[in-house]
Protein backbone atom coordinates (compact mmCIF):
# COMPACT_ATOMS: atom_id res chain seq x y z
CA UNK A 1 0.00 0.00 0.00
CA UNK A 2 1.65 3.67 -1.05
CA UNK A 3 1.75 6.65 1.20
CA UNK A 4 -1.22 8.62 1.66
CA UNK A 5 -0.49 12.62 2.04
CA UNK A 6 -3.02 14.76 3.49
CA UNK A 7 -4.34 17.64 0.97
CA UNK A 8 -4.20 20.97 2.51
CA UNK A 9 -4.05 23.03 -0.65
CA UNK A 10 -7.00 25.30 -0.98
CA UNK A 11 -7.14 25.76 -4.35
CA UNK A 12 -7.40 21.78 -4.74
CA UNK A 13 -9.76 21.06 -2.09
CA UNK A 14 -11.87 23.73 -3.12
CA UNK A 15 -12.29 21.20 -6.33
CA UNK A 16 -11.95 18.47 -4.42
CA UNK A 17 -15.45 19.29 -2.76
CA UNK A 18 -16.71 20.09 -5.58
CA UNK A 19 -15.73 16.52 -7.22
CA UNK A 20 -16.82 14.69 -4.06
CA UNK A 21 -20.32 16.54 -4.02
CA UNK A 22 -20.85 15.27 -7.87
CA UNK A 23 -19.33 11.90 -6.88
CA UNK A 24 -22.22 11.87 -4.34
CA UNK A 25 -24.86 12.93 -6.46
CA UNK A 26 -24.15 10.09 -9.43
CA UNK A 27 -23.50 7.42 -6.83
CA UNK A 28 -22.46 7.01 -3.10
CA UNK A 29 -20.79 3.91 -3.17
CA UNK A 30 -17.86 6.08 -4.60
CA UNK A 31 -17.61 8.45 -1.93
CA UNK A 32 -14.15 6.44 -0.77
CA UNK A 33 -12.80 6.76 -4.19
CA UNK A 34 -12.64 10.47 -5.85
CA UNK A 35 -10.20 10.76 -8.91
CA UNK A 36 -9.24 14.30 -10.46
CA UNK A 37 -6.79 14.49 -12.90
CA UNK A 38 -3.32 14.73 -12.58
CA UNK A 39 -1.34 17.65 -12.68
CA UNK A 40 1.30 17.68 -15.42
CA UNK A 41 4.09 19.86 -16.71
CA UNK A 42 3.81 20.88 -20.22
CA UNK A 43 6.87 18.48 -21.13
CA UNK A 44 6.70 15.85 -23.72
CA UNK A 45 3.62 13.30 -24.28
CA UNK A 46 0.60 13.68 -21.50
CA UNK A 47 -1.00 10.14 -21.13
CA UNK A 48 -4.60 11.24 -20.58
CA UNK A 49 -6.08 8.68 -19.00
CA UNK A 50 -3.33 8.81 -15.58
CA UNK A 51 -5.06 9.87 -12.58
CA UNK A 52 -4.48 11.03 -9.12
CA UNK A 53 -6.33 8.89 -6.83
CA UNK A 54 -7.64 10.31 -3.32
CA UNK A 55 -9.45 8.72 -0.25
CA UNK A 56 -11.93 10.65 1.21
CA UNK A 57 -12.55 10.50 5.25
CA UNK A 58 -15.27 11.69 6.84
CA UNK A 59 -14.50 11.77 10.87
CA UNK A 60 -18.03 11.04 12.03
CA UNK A 61 -20.90 9.01 11.13
CA UNK A 62 -23.65 11.81 11.95
CA UNK A 63 -21.79 13.88 9.25
CA UNK A 64 -22.07 11.26 6.65
CA UNK A 65 -25.74 10.77 7.24
CA UNK A 66 -26.21 13.96 7.13
CA UNK A 67 -24.49 14.16 3.56
CA UNK A 68 -26.48 11.31 2.82
CA UNK A 69 -29.75 12.82 3.35
CA UNK A 70 -28.70 15.93 1.37
CA UNK A 71 -28.34 13.98 -1.78
CA UNK A 72 -31.75 13.67 -2.91
CA UNK A 73 -32.59 17.57 -2.32
CA UNK A 74 -30.14 18.15 -5.10
CA UNK A 75 -26.67 19.82 -5.92
CA UNK A 76 -26.76 22.96 -4.33
CA UNK A 77 -28.47 21.83 -0.85
CA UNK A 78 -25.92 18.90 -0.97
CA UNK A 79 -22.89 21.09 -1.33
CA UNK A 80 -24.51 23.75 1.15
CA UNK A 81 -24.00 21.02 3.77
CA UNK A 82 -20.43 19.80 2.26
CA UNK A 83 -19.71 23.41 2.92
CA UNK A 84 -20.41 23.22 7.13
CA UNK A 85 -19.33 20.02 7.67
CA UNK A 86 -15.72 20.58 5.43
CA UNK A 87 -13.93 20.39 8.50
CA UNK A 88 -14.86 17.05 8.88
CA UNK A 89 -14.21 16.01 5.58
CA UNK A 90 -10.27 14.89 4.29
CA UNK A 91 -9.21 14.03 1.57
CA UNK A 92 -5.58 11.88 0.86
CA UNK A 93 -3.68 11.26 -2.07
CA UNK A 94 -2.63 8.46 -2.77
CA UNK A 95 1.65 8.48 -3.29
Amino acid sequence: MGERIKVTDQEKLTLLYERFRDVCLVEKEVWKEIFMPREIAMQGPVLTNVQDRYDVEIDDPAIEDALEANIPRGSQSLAAAIQEYRTNISFYRKA
